[in-house]
């Protein structure tokens, strides 16, 4: 859809309007900056009501700014026109407590939302040359070599068995009250490049930390980052897991929890297993490759739509909804057009995605079509936020750099660091250029070689060290670890900061970030944000407060 007929038919001239109003909120604006940052859904009216009444508390409090983040600024094009008088309203309540309003665009660590507008665009890690085995016209996969995991009842054949755990029947239970480690661990053989499943069945008692599934390298790297979601208290429940082996040959598989100070865990039927294409993306820049392995080892490229059909996976980011992806359900086999002799082996290569944490999938940074969903978006935006300032939401990308890049201006091959600043500084130029009185930020962490933009960085496939925002991109900076080293980092490449504190801590630890601004003398220091993920608002006066009290903002009002 044309995004310019999108803005005329769902942005009427009042828009126009209060976007004026804002600028005029904005530029009244003086001293250092303090803002708050609210999660939100604009389409229920309790939530517009909560917003409103944060602004009002924020004023009181001296807030200048409030960054706002809604899932549903990634597909405007899909809500009718109650959304759209939601905004209109928040805006003008912004306006009339003259607090500018800053909304985040570009989700591209965080890409489930936008991702919802075409879930084949989520980054992929690469399988190569999986068995395939044609039975009655559909090829499924077929595990190249045998991998299992042993009986619970034998300790022997496992690497080890913690001795809080003891076996009961055909289970392990630990043992309460206790304070050690309650992990069963395996050395397991992998191929390289395949796509593997590990499922357990799991109970838990008072339980009082996660279980979890790590898949950790010789080298320390770490394969799975998919959370289990178990609960403290929960009756026998299967979890389930998929890694990728990618380059290497060997692991050690470890299931159960570290550290727990109550409760009990048990464990039983551990699985590993070589799986299909459980959620596997198709794309231009993902392509598949499907081979007739003749009985020689002589290989045949089969084609697409003419010996077998469109191959995809029908399940993929639509479960519960769209935009979310599963992380286990049926493999989708392929289906032959051309008479394929039963029992003859295929060799399949294609690319899955991978579930970070409690449902993270990231998007594909370096793909043509991916970034023009980035920049249909930011036309909408500035559309419907009109002369005002923006956050790109550049943050914690931990699946990159695997699929080949297909955009103008980058090579096919580019390191994750160069994707990532070409990415970075398309996004920004693409919202000056829409909104040229605008200020653009994004966070701090990819774009800090302190912080994120390290080496192997979760399942970055190369280094971010390389990696930069364009010097007239507002960092805002969560570093607190490091706050010396990254205020300086960011401090020297020119860019003017905002520091983003709190998160659901102590709200005094602010004052040892902006007293480390003052003792390096850190210019351009502009403001300081209360950044809550919880939706924690009870110590916002006090963040203030103690903000407001110190040498680095009262010298700015002498």
């Amino acid at each position: 859809m044309d995004h310019r007929c999108f803005r005329f038919r769902y942005f009427p001239p009042i828009v126009l309007a209060m976007g004026v109003l804002l600028a005029i909120s904005g530029s009244s604006l003086s001293g250092q900056e303090l803002w708050v940052y609210a999660q939100t859904n604009l389409l229920v009216p309790e939530e517009v009501e909560k917003i409103e009444r944060l602004m009002q508390r924020a004023k009181s409090a001296g807030y200048t700014h409030m960054l706002i983040a809604d899932s549903k600024f990634s597909r405007l094009s899909q809500l009718d026109q109650r959304y759209f008088n939601h905004v209109d309203r928040i805006k003008k309540h912004a306006s009339n407590l003259q607090i500018q309003l800053v909304p985040t665009v570009c989700s591209v660590g965080y890409s489930n939302d936008i991702l919802s507008l075409n879930p084949n665009l989520a980054e992929g890690l690469p399988v190569r040359d999986a068995l395939y085995q044609v039975q009655s016209g559909l090829a499924t996969h077929v595990p190249d070599s045998h991998v299992s995991l042993p009986s619970l009842s034998d300790r022997r054949k496992w690497g080890f068995i913690d001795e809080s755990l003891k076996l009961e029947t055909d289970y392990l239970r630990s043992s309460v009250p206790h304070n050690q480690n309650v992990r069963i661990s395996k050395k397991i053989v992998l191929q390289p490049f395949r796509h593997y499943h590990v499922s357990v069945d799991l109970k838990t008692e008072s339980f009082d930390v996660p279980i979890e599934i790590k898949v950790l390298t010789n080298s320390g790297r770490n394969l799975n980052y998919t959370n289990l979601g178990t609960q403290t208290i929960q009756d026998w429940r299967t979890h389930h897991v998929t890694f990728n082996s990618l380059d290497n040959s060997e692991a050690t598989l470890y299931v159960g929890a570290w550290g727990p100070q109550r409760g009990s865990l048990s464990i039983r039927k551990p699985s590993l297993n070589e799986c299909g294409a459980v959620n596997l993306v198709r794309r231009e820049s993902a392509p598949i490759r499907v081979e007739l392995q003749g009985a020689d080892g002589s290989r045949v490229q089969l084609v697409e739509g003419a010996d077998f059909q469109s191959w995809s996976d029908p399940k993929l980011g639509v479960t519960p909804y769209s935009g979310e992806y599963e992380v286990w359900h049926e493999e989708p086999p392929i289906r032959m057009i051309r008479k394929i002799p039963d029992g003859t082996k295929l060799r399949v290569s294609y690319y899955h995605t991978h579930i970070v944490y409690d449902g993270q999938v990231c998007g594909t940074a370096s793909d043509l079509e991916f970034q023009k969903l980035l920049d249909d978006q930011i036309a909408n935006m500035t559309g419907l936020f009109s002369d005002t300032d923006f956050m790109m939401s550049h943050d914690e990308y931990r699946v990159m750099g695997w699929t080949p890049a297909n955009i103008p201006g980058i090579s096919k091959n580019a390191s994750p660091g160069a994707i990532l600043s070409h990415n970075v500084e398309h996004c920004s130029e693409q919202l000056f250029s829409e909104a040229p009185n605008a200020r653009v930020a994004v966070w701090s962490d990819m774009f800090d070689p302190h912080h994120n933009a390290v080496d192997q960085y979760y399942l970055v496939n190369g280094s971010l060290r390389e990696s930069h925002a364009p010097s007239k991109v507002r960092i805002m900076n969560w570093n607190f670890g490091k706050r010396e080293e990254s205020l300086n980092h960011f401090a020297k490449r020119g860019h003017s900061q905002v520091l983003a504190g709190y998160y659901d801590s102590d709200p005094k630890q602010i004052q040892q970030w902006l007293e480390t601004v003052v003792e390096l003398n850190i210019p351009n220091v502009q403001g300081v944000m209360y950044t809550t993920w919880r939706r924690n608002y009870s110590d916002l006066e006090e963040f203030a407060n103690l903000v407001k009290s110190h040498r680095w903002y009262t010298s700015s009002k002498q």
